[in-house]
């Protein structure tokens, strides 16, 4: 068995997800999506309008939307097995536990796709945004200029130079959680994503190929959004700007990571938000939001409940679960070491219950109801915003011993929140930055992979509630932090290899 994501074929993409009427808006603007349904559609049948280009790019960010909801995975990736949650305490679900346990060798019947080990052990998702990515790609240029209702060379730069970030974004994604992964050819296919004569490449080459793609989208996209209901939910030449600090902190390579950060904070397009109505981020598109995945309005939200809110949140903030939150966060920790300040207005806003065993984030509260027990999460997926890259340039600096400079930042982020300057010594820093993003991103898909390059940089280990309970020194040498891929998609290609930390405990 060769094809490994047989579920998502080009008919039911550009019916499903990009033209018809069950396409979840993207931008919450209906001009994005205002494509009529067509069927059996062909590559030169279809790409002949302005709009038609503007329906696929936006199909690309619902791949990428499934991408990081289908199994919860931008949190389970990020947040789930980090001292955000107390490995003693019992996370409700199936495989949750073990996933926060780092356990991801579980067997999992290859028949239980829904299994949340099984999706997040899986990237068919970021192929098929990848393989949509690719036929926007070659299929975009070929749109007539008469085609076009707006000046057609700037309209079509700017849907190349998304689809060149959805494809770079995907690439960045995947290479943190799993190193090694296949780098499909980028000539468009007719077809389903077939993975079946690609073998894993090595880590470098990914990083390698989701710079080269970010750098062609920032020669083609422009700071400013066509519409002001597109800001943050499609990428802006910030957006890839970001992606790219992102992906020079994860190399390590910090004088790379300070200029792309230090671009997007001097170009003056993103403002912090007023902590005491911190909530607001998370309800998508505000001031500070860089790069967003959209589920803000109901047809976005649609499929995402159960979504994050329902495992983060119980009554009288999610009044369909009377019980305690399914996903208990680490009480102890998150008032020891997280939130020590109670005037942090991170704390006292963004939290409800913080003085009792079960604490509940706020981040994901903006809920309404179709019913009295069908409840709607509507918000966004932040991915990047400017405090996030506000402390990852400080972590440059911190790491090449810029320690005024970092300060500089760090305490900006402090101040927001209500705090003084931090009192880290120059040594203790490049950590007390890394704690730092803790408070601010808590919760948003970010903890596990600073945790990783904390390690990296500092051989400080704080994976668990202890020193390091999940992860050994021997053991993240080994590459533990990296994710298993299923057995599933090796027994499906013979040139998969499994990663190699994990190959000798799969069950």
């Amino acid at each position: 068995m060769k094809r490994i994501i047989k579920d998502i074929q080009v008919k039911r993409l550009l019916y499903a997800f990009l033209i018809g009427s069950t396409l979840i808006s993207v931008s919450s603007c209906k001009k994005f999506l205002e494509e009529k349904p067509v069927s059996n559609p062909s590559d030169a049948s279809y790409w002949l309008t302005e709009d038609q280009g503007n329906s696929a790019i936006a199909g690309g960010y619902a791949l990428l939307r499934k991408a990081l909801n289908d199994g919860l995975t931008h949190y389970a990736h990020g947040d789930l097995p980090t001292d955000e949650f107390n490995s003693d305490r019992t996370i409700g679900g199936e495989d949750w536990q073990q996933i926060q346990n780092m356990e991801w060798y579980l067997s999992v019947p290859s028949a239980s796709t829904y299994r949340p080990m099984a999706k997040n052990r899986r990237f068919d998702n970021f192929y098929s945004a990848i393989n949509w990515a690719n036929r926007c790609i070659a299929g975009i240029p070929t749109i007539p200029s008469s085609g076009y209702t707006s000046e057609y060379m700037t309209k079509q730069k700017q849907f190349l130079g998304e689809a060149y970030f959805i494809r770079a974004f995907s690439y960045f994604y995947m290479g943190r959680i799993w190193g090694a992964v296949p780098i499909v050819n980028d000539e468009a296919s007719n077809g389903e994503v077939d993975l079946g004569s690609y073998a894993r490449s090595p880590e470098s080459e990914v990083f390698a190929k989701a710079i080269a793609d970010a750098k062609t989208a920032q020669s083609y996209l422009s700071w400013t959004y066509s519409a002001s209901t597109d800001r943050a939910v499609r990428a802006n030449r910030g957006a890839v700007l970001a992606l790219l600090a992102h992906i020079y902190a994860w190399q390590g390579n910090y004088p790379l990571c300070e200029s792309s950060a230090d671009s997007v904070l001097s170009n003056g397009m993103y403002t912090y938000v007023n902590r005491s109505s911190y909530l607001d981020i998370f309800k998508g598109q505000s001031t500070e939001g860089i790069f967003e995945i959209a589920q803000n309005n109901a047809g976005e939200a649609s499929n995402t409940i159960p979504s994050i809110a329902g495992f983060l949140l119980k009554a009288p903030y999610l009044t369909t679960n009377t019980g305690n939150t399914s996903w208990p966060m680490d009480s102890l920790t998150l008032k020891r070491n997280f939130f020590t300040d109670s005037t942090d207005l991170r704390r006292r806003v963004g939290f409800g219950l913080f003085n009792t065993a079960d604490p509940v984030c706020l981040k994901y509260s903006n809920i309404t109801y179709t019913t009295p027990t069908s409840p709607l999460s509507l918000n966004n997926i932040i991915v990047f915003r400017l405090a996030d890259i506000q402390l990852l340039k400080s972590e440059a600096q911190a790491a090449q011993g810029n320690n005024s400079g970092a300060r500089v930042g760090l305490n900006l982020v402090r101040e927001k929140a209500g705090l003084g300057a931090s009192s880290a010594t120059d040594a203790n820093l490049f950590a007390a930055v890394i704690e730092e993003r803790g408070r601010e991103l808590f919760m948003e898909g970010h903890r596990f992979y600073d945790l990783v390059r904390l390690a990296k940089v500092k051989g400080i280990y704080k994976f668990g509630n202890g020193d390091s309970n999940k992860i050994t020194i021997a053991e993240f040498a080994a590459g533990k932090y990296y994710w298993p891929i299923d057995p599933v998609l090796v027994q499906a290609n013979s040139m998969f290899t499994q990663t190699s930390f994990w190959a000798p405990r799969m069950r």
